[in-house]
């Protein structure tokens, strides 16, 4: 009788630790799974700032060249003007004074 004691004592140990080791497993298991999905979370949401970051830079140098573009072009035609006024003045001015000469 004493000997079946501490036999069944021993495998009650061995069911206790078989458990525990389960329950280390699954402990384990849980972990990596939401250190997983946290990482996942995280890269998700760097990938998403990163690309509203690019997609803002990208917008803010397209307004910067349209600006120039339209600048330039503002530019060009203002000297256009100029250059013919003062064409058309000179002609007039040179049509006065042959006509006054004349």
């Amino acid at each position: 009788m004493t000997f079946g004691l501490p036999a069944k004592n021993s495998g009650m140990s061995s069911s206790s630790s078989s458990i525990e080791v389960v329950l280390v497993v699954v402990v384990v298991v849980v972990v990596v799974v939401v250190v997983v999905v946290v990482v996942v979370v995280v890269v998700a949401i760097v990938e998403v700032v990163v690309v509203a970051v690019v997609l803002v830079v990208v917008v803010v140098v397209v307004v910067l060249v349209v600006v120039v573009v339209v600048v330039i072009l503002v530019l060009v035609v203002v000297v256009v003007v100029v250059v013919v006024v003062v064409v058309v003045v000179v002609v007039v001015v040179v049509k006065v004074v042959v006509v006054a000469t004349l």
